[in-house]
């Protein structure tokens, strides 16, 4: 007999999901009593895996108390406890939060506020972002406009502003044979200097970057020395540093902001997923007193807002997530497990002939698949390797998190693993095992491995 016909518009309508049912621990558990190590988080987000008690009774007590009030007429408890524990434990020079429900609004927040800061200073002329190729900022207009990944955009672009866009730090497809890291690093954080003096300085708001790219290039990281010039050429051009800390913050990579492994802080900085670990839906924008002040000495008002923004249960389940990883020292095992998933990582792919990178930190590892290890070839998009990846490791009771199109929105493919803060090692040996039988299955199935 068929199944219910879903009323649901999916991502991909016409494919049957499994239906989740409920979590234990790192697992999701669908209702035919499957279990699935999710070794992504999803997308990132659940970094304390699906069953935490502290957070479900959080959610629980503000429900009990009160669960919404519009911030237009209130705030609430949790919503300013939240903002206190973010600024207190934020890279310096952030000084307070805006409080909205995911991502995308953080960037969306972040892109308006930086134009209404210009705006407030008679700075009329300031018009353009940058952000750098490949990355990706959300699917709202605003951050879609400035994300770089070409496949999800291009359909959209003629309703989108005008930005312009850099090279990557992409070491794997870009450094020089004859370059050193901080030599390759300076030529390609230089790339954003002489754009900001072709558009004029005075014309540019911001540039838009992700301290580890994530979900389009399958985390890329940057070499010693990349944004530190970034933060000079912002400083001495007068432009702002906005980092989207979206999938790559809040402990994911061995410490709560990315951007402080990197000796850097920005004038606005979004997070989303990790703040919440999935069990409400909720992000912050973090900005500098700088813009705080500026606005509130002039029209007193952000010209911006949502009717769910600092959501008092949102808030409320956001804060024992934090509190959870402080109270039991996650972020020390993110940084342990890190190294135990890196090494298991290496040994089990080190030498496979179709894979040609591995690179992460913490809990945040990619992995870049190739046709040719040696000429760095990438594998024919038609193949869709990434997909048929994705539905092996399913089948092996593994989420995991492919993308196509790693190189350039057309080329390349690649594997995400992000795993919950809160994994052993048996669960890592788990992760790299199951993966290896998804890949390999997955390469015969597209006729380029071996039986």
């Amino acid at each position: 007999m068929p199944s219910k016909k879903s009323r649901i518009l999916h991502r991909q309508p016409n494919a049957e999901l499994p239906m989740a049912f409920m979590g234990d621990g790192p697992y999701i558990i669908d209702d035919n009593g499957k279990r699935y190590i999710d070794a992504s988080g999803g997308a990132a987000v659940s970094c304390l895996g699906h069953s935490n008690t502290r957070v479900r009774q959080a959610i629980k007590d503000q429900v009990d108390n009160i669960a919404f009030a519009h911030t237009s007429f209130f705030t609430s408890k949790p919503a300013e406890d939240l903002a206190d524990f973010l600024v207190e434990h934020s890279p310096q020079g952030l000084d307070y939060a805006y409080l909205v429900s995911g991502g995308s609004e953080a960037v969306e927040s972040a892109l308006k506020l930086a134009r209404q800061y210009f705006i407030e200073l008679g700075q009329d002329s300031r018009k353009y972002f940058i952000a750098r190729r490949q990355s990706y900022h959300g699917n709202t207009l605003g951050a879609l406009a400035v994300g770089g990944n070409l496949w999800r955009k291009q359909q959209f672009a003629p309703i989108l502003v005008d930005t312009e866009h850099v090279s990557p730090c992409y070491a794997y497809r870009d450094q020089k044979s004859d370059e050193s890291e901080l030599d390759y690093g300076l030529r390609i954080a230089n790339e954003l200097e002489q754009r900001i003096e072709s558009l004029g300085a005075k014309n540019v708001i911001a540039f838009v970057a992700e301290p580890i790219v994530g979900a389009t290039s399958g985390v890329l990281t940057p070499v010693p020395g990349y944004f530190k010039r970034i933060r000079e050429i912002c400083d001495q051009h007068g432009i702002l540093l906005i980092l989207d800390e979206v999938m790559c913050g809040m402990g994911r990579t061995g410490s709560l902001f990315a951007c402080e492994q990197e000796q850097v802080s920005a004038d606005i900085l979004c997070v989303a997923k990790g703040l919440g670990a999935g069990y409400q839906a909720i992000g912050a924008m973090l900005l500098s007193d700088k813009i705080y002040n500026t606005i509130t000495d002039g029209s007193g008002f952000f010209q911006h807002g949502h009717t769910y923004q600092a959501h008092a249960t949102a808030c409320a389940a956001a804060l024992a997530v934090q509190q959870e990883i402080q109270d039991n020292n996650l972020i020390d095992n993110v940084q342990n497990m890190g190294l135990k998933l890196q090494s298991a990582l290496l040994s089990q792919f080190g030498n496979h002939p179709n894979i040609g990178d591995i690179r992460g930190r913490g809990l945040f590892w990619g992995i870049e698949l190739v046709a040719d290890r040696v000429t760095k070839k990438p594998l024919d998009p038609k193949l869709k390797v990434h997909s048929a990846i994705k539905t092996a490791a399913m089948n092996e009771g593994l989420i995991c998190y492919p993308g196509g199109g790693t190189i350039d929105g057309k080329q390349g493919n690649h594997i995400l693993l992000a795993p919950p803060f809160i994994i052993n090692e048996k669960h890592v040996t788990e992760i790299v095992d199951k993966l290896a039988r998804a890949i390999d299955t997955a390469l015969v199935n597209c006729g380029l491995g071996n039986d």
